[in-house]
């Protein structure tokens, strides 16, 4: 009987290790359909399947930690994973959705996004510091894929106007700036579910369940522009009140948008 054990324990284990994985495969199935659905013009589900990939993204970080199957090969898939879902994905996407009217500006601006998610990513996998899991350094990329997402969102049908395309372009630009930058951002890993809530909580969960179904478009635009500048905004308040705004010295997350 022990050794059966032994042998369904090991098969559990080797299930255990592709869970991740799979939900990484899902986060690349996801981002590819948003393309297609780019290219059919359907904006608004292919901004929804990026906040789906974006969810799966930090499922299968957190999902390795819990079952301790975190490994070398999972983090250089995700980080592949991420290249295509958080940063072709949503260049392609933007210069579909109207860029491509501005010429060779169109597929350029695009293009540095997509390098300045790479570098990010890059960046972060040759990382051997000690990491503060609470702060991610620098915009994570499916954070910022999810900043241009809500923009689709918010309109789908594209720039009602030239200045819509060229407000964009800086979207671009300053998304693709944040992503290579040092602001510390918050990263949700302390958060524990399991913990008991208070009964306060549910006044403010139910405002925020009645804006999501008011307006879902300007919910998901509203979240993606808090959490953008929230990191920015802690800097320099830490620049004009050092005092009153310290926060403790972190390293560069290793887990950089898982």
């Amino acid at each position: 009987m022990k050794p059966r054990r032994k042998r369904v324990r090991r098969r559990l284990r080797r299930g255990a290790y592709m869970l991740p994985s799979l939900l990484t495969i899902g986060n690349i199935m996801l981002g590819f359909y948003a393309l297609i659905c780019g290219l059919r013009g359907d904006f608004q589900r292919a901004a929804l399947l990026i906040f789906a990939a974006a969810l799966l993204d930090a499922l299968d970080g957190r999902l390795a930690r819990l079952t301790g199957t975190d490994s070398a090969f999972g983090r250089e898939f995700d980080s592949l994973a991420d290249v295509l879902t958080f940063g072709a994905t949503p260049a392609v996407l933007t210069y579909l959705w109207g860029l491509g009217d501005l010429g060779r500006i169109g597929w350029l601006v695009p293009l540095c996004y997509l390098v300045c998610t790479a570098t990010r990513l890059a960046r972060f996998n040759v990382q051997s510091k000690p990491v503060d899991s609470r702060y991610f350094v620098g915009l994570p990329a499916p954070a910022a894929a999810c900043a241009l997402g809500s923009i689709l969102f918010f309109a789908p049908t594209g720039p009602y106007w030239r200045w819509g395309a060229l407000a964009l372009v800086l979207a671009l630009l300053f998304l693709g700036g944040l992503m290579l930058s040092t602001f510390r951002y918050w990263s949700g890993k302390r958060i524990d579910l399991r913990q008991r809530w208070s009964y306060r909580m549910i006044f403010p969960a139910a405002a925020l369940l009645l804006i999501v179904a008011y307006h879902p478009p300007a919910f998901f635009l509203g979240v993606a522009v808090l959490y953008i500048f929230s990191a920015p905004t802690l800097w320099l308040r830490g620049r004009w009140f050092p005092h009153s705004a310290r926060q403790p010295e972190a390293s560069p997350a290793r887990e950089a948008d898982s």
